[in-house]
């Protein structure tokens, strides 16, 4: 983990664009500016370019996607793109129905991810490698090097898969991260506050590999910290410890967890 990089975040404030999922937008806001970053939340098709062009990162993350965002996402990704800001992908459940696929694979065709991030059997099954889910959960082990270099390749981007290691290939070179804590299992939209907190690292003026390894140690630190509090008994009570944490300096976090 590099503290700069987070130092850096607190410093400029990036303002991250997000289109993401229903379910998680007021825990994604409030962890991205307990991290010290600046959240928006725009899924019009009307603004989502316009927005994107304004932002410093674009998160786009199809938990709760209807048909009439699928263009709304496509446009924010292009205007990332044209105007060289990150592009974080969450493709949640992508195995789960066709329509799923179908949208990853037109986000897929017309924007350049910096980063795709999903637990193994998402990204397994972007790579086209057997794997079991359920819904939006992965089921099973396996190697989750091999998913997340293919995903590399075949993408060109890097690709973090998520899990009780945490598993990152740029295409050339795998890390693997063991901080985190079971309780973040058992929160909704922990996965998807995650690529909130990685666009914010990756506007930052680092190697991306160091920018997703620090986002992703952070992650697991910040869980580990709130899930020791004396008044944590559960999911409930680990949650707001944990945006708390999330505010806390690095080298305090790892002192303490």
């Amino acid at each position: 983990m590099n503290p700069v990089i987070i130092q850096n975040i607190r410093e400029k404030t990036p303002l991250i664009h997000h289109l993401t999922n229903q379910v998680v937008m007021n825990f994604t806001a409030n962890g991205l500016l307990a991290f010290g970053g600046a959240p928006i939340m725009a899924k019009s098709e009307v603004e989502a370019y316009d927005m994107a062009q304004a932002s410093d990162g674009v998160l786009i993350n199809i938990g709760t996607i209807t048909e009439a965002e699928v263009k709304a996402m496509i446009l924010a990704g292009k205007a990332a793109n044209e105007k060289g800001i990150p592009v974080v992908l969450d493709p949640v459940g992508v195995a789960a129905t066709a329509f799923r696929t179908d949208i990853v694979k037109q986000i897929l065709a017309e924007v350049q991810p910096t980063v795709i991030k999903g637990n193994a059997g998402e990204l397994a099954y972007l790579a086209h490698i057997p794997w079991h889910s359920k819904g939006v959960e992965s089921i099973g082990d396996g190697n989750t090097e091999e998913i997340a270099q293919k995903v590399a390749e075949m993408y060109h981007t890097t690709a973090i898969v998520t899990g009780k290691i945490d598993t990152i290939c740029n295409g050339n070179q795998i890390i693997q991260n063991e901080t985190g804590h079971a309780f973040l299992t058992k929160v909704t939209g922990a996965g998807c506050l995650l690529g909130s907190i990685i666009t914010a690292c990756l506007t930052t003026n680092h190697p991306t590999l160091e920018q997703a390894l620090t986002a992703v140690q952070f992650y697991g630190l910040a869980a580990e910290y709130a899930a020791s509090r004396p008044d944590v008994h559960g999911s409930g009570s680990f949650l707001p410890n944990f945006i708390d944490a999330l505010s806390l300096e690095p080298e305090d976090l790892e002192r303490r967890a």
